[in-house]
């Protein structure tokens, strides 16, 4: 083999390598800072929203409460257990940020995890994109989807609970 063959070969591993390298260090920031240079989904869902063309809606009816209807959030399990937000006609953020409605103290939630919020007369829970993931009675939330009373709804080590 010629001594320019092998040179080249060289070169072309050398370059090979530290593409490689390269990949491997912008995989590992985009994990550790997020992507900067593409729109987050928020971010893109927010642009189509104020594309739509905006119809005028009316408030929907507000349904009396009865007997069936929840009263309080319940936390049954984790560390906030016994700890219960009573339910008014308005959304519930769960997290662990301090703006949220109930903060959680548990490794496994994210900043801005879920939220609950009343729709029609029932409550509806809603993953807001985090990494652990919500779930509905052992089925992980991936739409917003309607709680009945009494079921468990998982965050992390925590468990809450729509209660009468």
């Amino acid at each position: 083999m010629s001594a320019l063959t092998l040179t080249l070969i060289r070169v072309a591993f050398l370059a090979v390598l530290w593409l490689f390298v390269i990949a491997a260090i912008g995989v590992v920031r985009t994990d550790l800072f997020g992507s900067s240079g593409s729109p987050s989904r928020r971010a893109r869902a927010r642009a189509r929203a104020q594309q739509a063309p905006r119809q005028p809606q009316r408030p929907p009816r507000q349904p009396r409460p009865g007997r069936s209807t929840p009263r309080v959030l319940l936390v049954t399990d984790g560390a906030l257990k016994g700890t219960s937000v009573d339910l008014a006609e308005q959304q519930i953020t769960l997290g662990r940020s301090n703006d949220a409605t109930l903060v959680l103290n548990d490794d496994y939630a994210s900043s801005r995890h879920a939220r609950i919020f009343p729709q029609d007369g029932q409550w509806i829970v809603e993953d807001l994109g985090s990494t652990n993931g919500t779930y509905l009675d052992r089925q992980k939330v991936t739409r917003p989807m309607p709680v009945p009373v009494g079921v468990p709804i998982r965050i992390g080590k925590t468990v809450l609970e729509l209660r009468r």
